[in-house]
């Protein structure tokens, strides 16, 4: 049995933040209902990453959504939002995306949610959060990595700001959402008590970044300064990055320089024997290195750096880590089947319970297909 088998989850997100947090509730056991508006549904359905589309939609969509119902239901005309209110009188939880004010007009406000089931957990993600200048801007991945300051700290110096390849503050903001969800109901578990959780994603995103943060309050306010050669992170020294080889690439994670000089066998290195050299001089010492270690392929520098404990790594490509057996071991790819009988492909749960992994069978629904059995199920009855 997984943790939260019994529990009902009322979904009326869509694109990525808040139907992540549910993708992982439904993983760890929950029942959850997404209720999607007529003819079109999420969204998410028709965002294309690179035009692949999973059984006629969008693999974005079938990636995020499985392992959930679909409910159909149109949230303005009043049949279709009391059918909604049933389900959420129901319900343990109840989780929305809409920016600030808008799920009020539609009548899903917390308090109007309250009234018909006090001891539900209300979790909601915003962009920016209720009040200030931003609170109606749209809450979209790209911006709130920009607005952040989180398109500094990656790329070389000189370069301009460099987002992410992934849209990785829906995935944090969906995540803090799932952890605050979950806290809420071992809190009701005590208290008998529901509660609301809010989170936005410029929150996510500067939580993302506490370290860092942290740092720049504690040096004065000074700017954030990438390196110019090989950054993979703007607080930390060299030989800190990625480096090109004679074949490949490979990371370099923290070290001390002269012995990197001495197993290289790169004379120019072991002269940096102050520690504070390995920041204030890393420029210098990248530059030295990146040279270097272009002469030999990846394969021969890790052949001297792993058995002196050197933290090192060679830069795989999606389709050479697939065939890794470090890769096959945890199991990762799961096979999904829809109501129809297509069957993807797609990640698993990282979570394992008891050295149990947390697989689930069922791919994502088709728009409204569990509507009638919801109804007869949860409505009528």
């Amino acid at each position: 049995m997984k943790p939260l088998e019994d529990l009902l989850i009322i979904d009326l997100s869509q694109f990525l933040s808040a139907p992540s947090a549910t993708l992982r509730l439904a993983d760890l056991g929950a029942r959850v209902i997404k209720v999607e508006r007529p003819g079109t549904g999420d969204i998410c359905r028709t965002l294309y990453v690179s035009n692949t589309i999973i059984n006629h939609e969008s693999s974005v969509f079938q990636a995020i959504n499985r392992n959930k119902e679909s409910f159909q239901a149109d949230l303005k005309q009043p049949e279709d939002k009391e059918k909604v209110m049933k389900l959420i009188a129901r319900a343990d939880v109840l989780v929305h995306n809409f920016r600030p004010g808008v799920v009020d007009r539609l009548g899903f406000g917390y308090e109007a949610v309250r009234k018909v089931n006090p001891g539900i957990i209300y979790g909601e993600i915003s962009g920016y959060g209720p009040e200030g200048p931003w609170a109606k801007k749209p809450g979209q991945d790209l911006l709130l990595q920009s607005l952040s300051g989180l398109t500094w700290l990656s790329g070389n110096a000189g370069k301009g700001p460099v987002p992410m390849g992934l849209a990785i503050v829906d995935i944090l903001s969906g995540s803090h959402l799932a952890q605050g969800i979950l806290a809420a109901l071992v809190q009701r578990g005590k208290s008998g008590q529901g509660a609301k959780v809010s989170v936005s994603m410029l929150e996510s995103a500067l939580d993302f970044q506490f370290e860092t943060i942290t740092t720049y309050y504690h040096d004065g306010g000074a700017p954030t300064e990438r390196t110019a050669f090989n950054n993979a992170h703007a607080y930390l020294g060299a030989p800190y990055g990625v480096y090109r080889t004679q074949d490949g690439f490979l990371a370099l994670a923290m070290g001390a320089i002269p012995v990197l000089g001495n197993l290289l066998e790169c004379p120019k290195l072991e002269k940096y024997t102050e520690v504070s050299d390995w920041y204030d001089k890393r420029d210098e010492i990248k530059k030295i290195l990146a040279e270097h270690l272009r002469t030999s392929p990846t394969g021969k520098w890790l052949s001297v750096l792993e058995p002196a404990d050197i933290w090192c790594a060679e830069v795989l490509s999606w389709d050479r880590l697939f065939e890794h057996e470090g890769f096959k071991v945890l199991d990762m790819i799961q096979r999904v089947t829809m109501g129809d009988g297509f069957v993807y492909e797609t990640t698993r749960c990282p979570i394992r319970i008891d050295g149990e992994l947390l697989t689930a069978s069922a791919g994502s629904p088709a728009l409204g297909e569990h509507t009638k059995a919801i109804i007869n199920e949860l409505i009528v009855n």
